[in-house]
């Protein structure tokens, strides 16, 4: 695919042009090149997944340049072999079989000049490789294994996601200003922090601003379901998907 070809991935807001999701929806979209959402579906999983990975392959031992063009390989075989339809829901969770796919690919691909001639030397989307670095030396303890590095990146990824999605419902709205106001309560503990000061800043009661802040997070569950809901086939996949997201992020 043509770098003329590219998806902005930095440039898209998530949410923006979504289609409506089911359980499963996503991956059985990008497993389908005859599917009308193929692409926007590659281009969902791409922007969730294509950190962790990325995150992934700096602590097995790969520098910066290596693990930026990988990165970019793995993502051009699965677009030209059509890798996704593969993924199966009775066989496991959608991020371990990418993580598998990856570590496939890894042992096919011995050197980057053969990692170049394989699609690395392409860009099949466009990922903001300019601040990996930054997120990587900020979220990562040294303690953690590559496959931890990949769990918890790809929490953080979800919930950064959700919150995304949030903030671009808030701006339709036009209630910016009181998302910016309450989102700290987003993932404080319920009785952390006062109202006192959003209702002084706002003009409203105490008494609305607790009704607003329930609302703000009964939505933000909502959306982290959706989000949890597009890689998993069932309801109860999604409650396990959200334990392991907060288990992850607890390590």
């Amino acid at each position: 695919m043509a770098a003329s070809d590219n998806a902005h991935t930095r440039s898209t807001p998530p949410g923006a042009g979504r289609f409506a999701t089911t359980h499963w929806s996503v991956v059985r979209a990008a497993g389908r090149p005859d599917s009308v959402h193929h692409r926007q579906a590659l281009e969902t999983l791409c922007r969730t997944y294509w950190f962790p990975l990325y995150a992934y392959l700096r602590r097995q031992g790969y520098d910066r340049e290596s693990a930026e063009e990988h990165t970019q390989a793995f993502f051009a075989r699965l677009l030209e072999k059509h890798s996704v339809r593969l993924a199966d829901p009775k066989r496991g969770k959608f991020r371990s079989f990418l993580l598998m796919s990856l570590k496939n690919f890894l042992a096919d691909e011995r050197d980057r000049e053969r990692a170049k001639k394989r699609g690395g030397g392409r860009r099949v989307f466009s990922l903001d490789f300019e601040n990996a670095e930054g997120r990587y030396a900020l979220e990562l303890a040294d303690r953690l294994s590559p496959q931890k590095v990949f769990e918890r990146s790809w929490a953080l990824t979800v919930l950064e996601r959700t919150m995304a999605r949030l903030q671009v419902e808030a701006d339709t709205e036009k209630k910016r200003k009181m998302f910016d106001d309450l989102k700290v309560y987003l993932t404080a503990k319920e009785s952390s922090l006062p109202y006192c000061d959003a209702a002084k800043d706002l003009g409203m009661s105490e008494g609305a601003i607790r009704v607003a802040v329930h609302r703000l997070r009964r939505r933000y569950r909502e959306l982290l379901r959706d989000e949890i809901a597009q890689t998993v086939s069932t309801e109860e996949e999604i409650d396990q998907e959200i334990r392991d997201l907060f288990s992850a992020l607890a390590d």
